[in-house]
């Protein structure tokens, strides 16, 4: 009887342990599309750190959500490492991206160093960046 539900535990269980990420009123999207990954490389606005590259959209009308992409390709290593950097790349964007401005799209490409690195050097250099982008907002969090 236990095996019929197995599905359902699952999902109880991969709820009841995610991260306690904090609350903020802007709200994260995620960019799916490779035509806005284009659009965004095409943009030719970004920050590289020694842990990712933080590639920036240009300018469109506000929204209330703030649109985001992860990379990470198979110069960093195989599937797990990979799964990896995109988990930290996530985790950052949840915690940081909020500050950011909502006018543009963001994409962070993770590099060799991104599934090793210093989580704190990570939030550090997405600050750094977003700050010298001029897109980094205080008060963003209403």
């Amino acid at each position: 009887m236990a095996a019929r539900f197995w599905r359902v535990a699952v999902r109880k269980a991969a709820r009841s342990c995610r991260p306690d990420l904090p609350a903020v009123g802007r709200k994260l999207e995620i960019l799916r599309k490779r035509a806005a990954f284009l659009a965004i490389a095409a943009s030719g606005k970004r920050w590289v750190a020694p842990g990712f590259i933080l590639q920036i959209g240009t300018a469109h009308p506000a929204t209330p959500a703030v649109f985001y992409g992860l990379t990470a390709s198979r110069k960093i290593g195989n599937a797990v490492t990979r799964n990896r950097a995109r988990r930290r790349l996530r985790a950052l964007a949840a915690e940081i991206l909020p500050h950011a401005s909502p006018e543009h799209d963001y994409v962070l490409i993770a590099r060799a160093t991104t599934p090793t690195g210093k989580y704190n050097d990570l939030r550090q250099d997405l600050v750094k960046g977003l700050k010298r982008m001029k897109v980094w907002r205080e008060d963003a969090c209403p």
